[in-house]
């Protein structure tokens, strides 16, 4: 008996050790995957601002038909990487940066006659950095005349405290390249002609060349943020570190990012608010109409992190041991309903992908009354739900204790979302 007892101690503990090693490999493979999505950003941040600098240089249709393209293809990695927030302190205090949304876009530039002046929420809602090189904040002059990425970053972005001055990153070149989209929720996505680019007389919009250098700007400073970002993940690198040293900690990271960006972020801030409130603008990329792909690619890099795999841009792949090596370990039924959870919101986020590339665009799915439009939302909304109750569950199997998911009223508290 006694020998027994030894014996189930030794394999035990030789389980707790093979356990802890695994957890490990989860970590680097979470890190390897982290270094490969923001250096693929970088990548693909660098290819839009080579298209921003042709466009600025001789504008045309065609080039800012480009420089769009190249938008919309950057946003493929980068969205990949939202699963490394809400957990990660070094990429929440960053993320901001880079996209924030939603934003008030006539700070930047000018807008439709329908959009109205300051508002008691945001004083600054119509500012028109563009059209005004001088202008005052909290009773400073600020000089404008040059725009440049530390103007953006240093005295415009979230001004007096409000998020929704957005000054920088993805959401406000997309705004540059698109314009505002005015056909609510009919087919359509902003249509700034080329000429908002044009010199001399061609210029429409007016202040072209100071369009010209706020775009730039900004593609610049998403480049700067970019390559910090994409460092802090190499070997060596304050985020890597932060995630690798301490297994448990490690995990809680990783499990956070994931239950948060399924269920607060995406299920409730980006896709339930909006159908509730049906409105156009919160879609995620609204002047674009690219939020069909926003949701896929945020599913699907949730998806790769439980997985541990990632295709690159340039279809080279990048896996390891992943967490699902290591719920299998400890529970292979749960494991199992995690991979089928995964498999269910793919499914019905690229129903709406596909839907959108149809021609039955976000916006238009977000109509009230649309009861397929409904039906397609509240399927990816009720998939990554069902979702974040398996991820509850591995945190318990994984014995970690609790995480802080991120919530959202449109599903704790729906009636707040209209006090």
């Amino acid at each position: 008996m006694i020998r027994t007892i030894l014996t189930t101690t030794a394999l035990a503990a030789g389980l707790a050790a093979a356990q802890a090693q695994t957890a490990a490999e989860v970590l680097d493979t979470y890190a390897d995957i982290a270094a490969a999505k923001y250096e693929d950003s970088l990548v693909a941040a660098r290819a839009l601002q080579v298209a921003v600098e042709t466009l600025t240089a001789d504008p045309s249709a065609q080039k800012l038909a480009a420089a769009r393209t190249a938008w919309l293809q950057a946003r493929v990695p980068y969205q990949q990487t939202e699963v490394y927030r809400f957990g990660n302190p070094i990429v929440d205090d960053w993320e901001g940066k880079v996209n924030a949304w939603p934003l008030d876009e006539g700070l930047i530039d000018y807008v439709d006659g329908a959009y109205g002046g300051p508002t008691d929420a945001n004083q600054l809602a119509a500012l028109n950095v563009i059209a005004n090189p001088t202008f005052t904040l909290s009773g400073t002059e600020i000089d404008a005349t040059d725009i440049t990425p530390a103007l953006l970053e240093d005295t415009l972005h979230e001004v007096d405290g409000i998020e929704a001055n957005v000054a920088t990153g993805y959401h406000a070149i997309e705004f540059l390249l698109w314009g505002q989209d005015l056909n609510g929720h009919g087919a359509g996505s902003g249509d700034r002609p080329w000429t908002d680019y044009a010199t001399g007389d061609a210029c429409t919009g007016g202040n072209c060349d100071r369009r010209a250098d706020y775009l730039t700007a900004a593609t610049d400073l998403l480049v700067s943020d970019l390559e910090w970002m994409a460092a802090q993940w190499t070997e060596g690198g304050a985020a890597r570190a932060a995630v690798t040293d301490d297994e448990r900690a490690g995990l809680t990271t990783i499990l956070t990012g994931m239950g948060s960006l399924s269920y607060g972020e995406t299920a409730g801030e980006r896709m339930r608010l909006g159908l509730m409130l049906n409105d156009p603008e919160e879609e995620h990329s609204c002047f674009a109409d690219n939020t069909h792909n926003d949701h896929y690619y945020d599913g699907l890099g949730i998806r790769n992190v439980y997985h541990g795999e990632y295709v690159r841009i340039d279809g080279s792949h990048v896996s390891g041991p992943s967490l699902s090596d290591l719920v299998a370990a400890t529970d292979p039924a749960l494991d199992a309903d995690m991979r089928i959870r995964l498999l269910e919101t793919m499914g019905a986020l690229g129903q709406i992908k596909t839907a959108a590339e149809a021609g039955f665009h976000y916006d238009m799915m977000l109509a009230r009354g649309d009861d397929g439009g409904e039906a397609l939302i509240m399927g990816g909304v009720d998939a990554l739900i069902a979702q974040t109750r398996s991820i509850e569950r591995i945190v318990a199997a994984l014995d970690l204790g609790g995480i802080a998911i991120e919530g959202s009223d449109s599903l704790d508290n729906p009636s707040a979302v209209f006090q």
